[in-house]
């Protein structure tokens, strides 16, 4: 099994900044990517951002230019600076990783695992 756990959420004004951190952590896994999802009241959950294990990076239209995905892959952690937030912003934020798991047969095969989530408020 792998436990993924967000921190860094909070509260912040408008135009303010947040930096939150997700951690992988696990036996028998080999990470692929960790990405960002975010979920706000009575909206489907969303991609956010994502980055792979050689550091190709993605980003919703909505937050380009404004979030930074980063990662340490010795650490199995991810890093996501949102700084200029808005309000539409608001929202809890969940940390997913896919990769390969091995199974009790020996075989890998795909999986995923997603965190608890971190609540992310901007008043405006």
């Amino acid at each position: 099994q792998v436990q993924v756990v967000e921190s860094g959420g909070g509260s912040v004004e408008a135009g303010g900044s947040l930096r939150l951190s997700c951690a992988a952590s696990g036996v028998n896994y080999a990470k692929n990517e960790m990405n960002w999802y975010r979920q706000a009241p009575g909206k489907e959950r969303e991609f956010v951002s994502g980055i792979s294990t050689d550091g190709g990076t993605s980003y919703h239209d909505s937050v380009k230019g404004r979030f930074t995905i980063s990662q340490d892959n010795a650490k199995n952690t991810v890093y996501l600076q949102m700084n200029s937030l808005k309000p539409e912003d608001t929202a809890m934020y969940y940390c997913q990783t896919t990769g390969s798991c091995r199974r009790w047969t020996g075989k890998w095969s795909a999986c995923t695992f997603w965190g608890q989530g971190t609540q992310v408020t901007v008043s405006s």
